[in-house]
């Protein structure tokens, strides 16, 4: 088992924002208010909407009327081209198939223009998309705000994610995980379990550590807040085979020997601080390194950058011991 620092986040968080421009006239929400699902968060003057909406209506019933009369030509016509082809003009014939296709296409974008207006006559209400609390708000009633503008920030606390960083050694074994177990300095005596919901694919380039979030239920008479800072304990069983193949080292720290078949690394002698070259044994590249059969103890200091610009008991320091796996 391993003990990592982490800090709490709420499980969805979310800047709500208008997809409309226009001035605010409805604002009642305020920062710590819990709201509900759908509850409104903001309004915007809707007069420019509602009127633009009620000339593409009017425009679209004369679009409607059009492609009617346009219609009605093009049958009459089809009708007399059928008894008597003399009776009209093929250019006539075409006109009036023109006129009624044109008509058409100029309706269906009309259409298109009244969904547009109303979609847009929706977008002035701004309402909560789940169940949450107000941690933030940045504006004022009446101000005119401009569409994308982060309007409130909303959070569903009512499960709480903790990330941790894991050093690029450990990450392999982050599938194992059979139970965490997180406690939060500003709860004393309160330890809750979570699970783990994902697991990163890619080390931060500073400290070489892999994010891995849990996941848990907000505790009943307690209230664990966003941002506060957490201590979660791991506990892993590997199964037989993956106890077998060996431990996961990058594959940066290794180098060739004399022959080609031999691998080595340099590990840190914590009782001289020096470096001591020493050969391991591989097995096979693994999703983060080079899994590593003998050779290696866990909690063993190593290497990891720049192997060829050392030698073997050159004089080392660890520059920072709550970063596993850096050294110098």
């Amino acid at each position: 088992d391993r003990n990592f620092p982490g800090r709490a986040r709420a499980a969805q968080e979310v800047n709500l924002s208008f997809r409309v421009s226009g001035p605010l006239i409805e604002f009642p929400v305020k920062v710590g208010e819990s709201v509900k699902e759908g509850d409104l968060i903001a309004r915007i003057d809707p007069t420019d909407f509602e009127s633009r909406v009620k000339t593409m209506r009017g425009k679209l019933s004369q679009g409607i009327a059009a492609r009617d009369v346009a219609a009605a030509e093009f049958k009459r016509a089809a009708d007399i081209r059928k008894k008597n082809s003399d009776l009209i003009s093929a250019s006539e014939f075409d006109k009036r198939q023109g006129d009624r296709d044109n008509t058409q296409a100029q309706l269906q974008a009309l259409e298109s223009g009244l969904k547009l207006a109303e979609d847009d006559l929706a977008y002035t209400f701004l309402t909560a998309p789940f169940d949450g609390v107000i941690a933030a708000t940045y504006v004022e009633n009446f101000e005119n705000v401009v569409a994308k503008r982060p309007i409130a920030r909303v959070l569903d606390t009512d499960r709480i994610e903790v990330v941790i960083d894991i050093p690029e050694r450990y990450i392999i074994y982050a599938p194992y995980v059979v139970s965490a177990t997180v406690s939060f300095e500003a709860l004393a005596g309160i330890a809750l379990e979570a699970e783990v919901e994902e697991i990163g694919n890619e080390a931060s380039a500073v400290t070489r550590t892999y994010p891995v979030t849990l996941i848990m239920d907000q505790p009943e008479g307690v209230e664990i807040k966003p941002g506060m800072a957490a201590n979660v304990k791991l506990v892993g069983k590997l199964p037989e085979q993956a106890r077998e193949v060996g431990m996961s080292i990058p594959a940066a720290a290794l180098f060739a020997g004399d022959s080609p078949d031999q691998s080595y690394v340099f590990v840190v002698n914590e009782s001289s601080m020096t470096l001591e070259k020493r050969q391991v044994e591989l097995s096979l590249p693994s999703a983060t390194g080079v899994l590593v059969k003998s050779g290696l103890q866990a909690g063993e200091w190593l290497v990891v950058a720049g192997v060829h610009s050392v030698t073997e008991g050159q004089e080392v320091r660890i520059l920072d011991a709550t970063v596993e796996g850096a050294s110098e």
